[in-house]
């Protein structure tokens, strides 16, 4: 192994090793926002029953899953841009993993939970009632929100999660700020995999081969 290969191969891992934190930071995210993070149970006037509400992260904090896809942009410019732009970017991407990990953080309140659930109450296909054969005699239950809640917090894995996605976005953001423009540059694989041009193409060496009438466009290992 030659000298200048073992630094060019470090700078490929810690290319390498930063995109794929900042991917599954990002796809993590994601998937913990779609999950239960709460449960708000309402208690009405009786005969009506108990109403036992999940409540996701993507309700509570919206906010995360499309910080989290704006990250999943970052890296794609993270590959396509090279020194002080790729700086830039890796500061940006650390940036919205710090928002990220600030609104999850803030995010489980008591009065958020209870808001939420009833707006999905409210909003669901039903319109916050239920039917049962209601033209056959069935009785209507309606979804009754507006008394007191409670509120059971069942998510604490996944918004942890959550965070520990955040986490890793910020430190790929962070490498990138930092090593980025040391890594490798995708186009300069296809530069220097780009074909040859053949002598006398440019204008000076044209008229020199045309007067002495060959063909400035033929490479000189292809004349016979």
């Amino acid at each position: 192994m030659s000298p200048m290969s073992a630094p060019m191969i470090t700078a490929r891992r810690e290319f390498m090793l930063a995109l794929l934190a900042g991917a599954v930071g990002a796809g993590l995210v994601v998937l913990a926002v779609r999950q239960a993070w709460a449960h708000a149970v309402f208690t009405p006037p009786r005969p009506l029953p108990a109403q036992d509400i999940a409540v996701t992260g993507q309700q509570l904090v919206p906010l995360a899953s499309a910080l989290a896809l704006a990250a999943l942009a970052c890296l794609a410019a993270v590959i396509a841009t090279r020194s002080v732009l790729r700086r830039a970017v890796g500061v940006l991407l650390a940036v919205l993993g710090a928002a990220t990990a600030a609104a999850v953080l803030a995010s489980l309140r008591t009065s958020a939970v209870l808001a939420a659930a009833r707006a999905s109450a409210l909003s669901g296909p039903l319109g916050g009632s239920t039917t049962s054969g209601a033209p056959s005699g069935g009785a209507v239950h309606e979804i009754v929100v507006a008394g007191p809640g409670q509120v059971i917090m069942a998510g604490a894995p996944w918004r942890a999660a959550a965070i520990a996605g955040a986490i890793a976005i910020v430190l790929a953001g962070v490498a990138t700020a930092w090593l980025g423009p040391r890594w490798p540059v995708m186009s300069a694989r296809f530069e220097r995999s780009s074909p040859a041009r053949p002598r006398g193409t440019d204008s000076a060496g044209m008229w020199e081969s045309l007067s002495r009438d060959v063909d400035p466009t033929v490479d000189d290992s292809t004349r016979s």
